[in-house]
């Protein structure tokens, strides 16, 4: 599977806030359905012996249908979701979406409500500087 344009740019960005990159890809099989998640990710934190566990599908929104790339990512994060929900419980789901997108696309109402009503956990990143500018759970 093709790797997103911005793959690097998040990884390094979660690289900087000290996540240990665990995979690259995070492959989950689940009877003949084979699901690549760009990135797994886990932190450290001191109160806990467990730390934080994530997986990160990226998306780069480049295409020139914003929409049509809302629908596959959408997609791809309820699939990768119920598929860490069956496999990894303990790792949280994120899509990776670059600032300038959810700026403008991602603050129309219908994206809105969408974001909220499947519960989609986002991490917004800038991909010049590989900053990660945003987390929302």
């Amino acid at each position: 599977m093709a790797k997103d344009l911005f793959h690097d740019a998040v990884k390094q960005a979660l690289l900087k806030e000290q996540w240990v990159i665990t995979a690259d890809p995070l492959i989950i099989k689940i009877g003949g359905v084979k699901l690549e998640i760009d990135l797994a990710a886990e932190k450290m934190v001191a109160a806990e012996k467990a730390g934080r566990k994530i997986a990160v599908e990226i998306k780069s929104f480049l295409n020139p249908s914003t929409i049509t790339d809302f629908h596959a990512a959408l997609g791809q994060f309820l699939n990768y979701r119920l598929a860490l929900q069956i496999r990894d419980p303990d790792r949280s789901l994120y899509l990776a979406v670059p600032l300038d997108t959810f700026d403008s696309f991602f603050q129309e109402p219908f994206v809105q409500q969408a974001v909220n009503l499947y519960e989609v956990k986002l991490v917004i990143y800038n991909p010049v500087e590989e900053v990660i500018t945003l987390w929302k759970d």
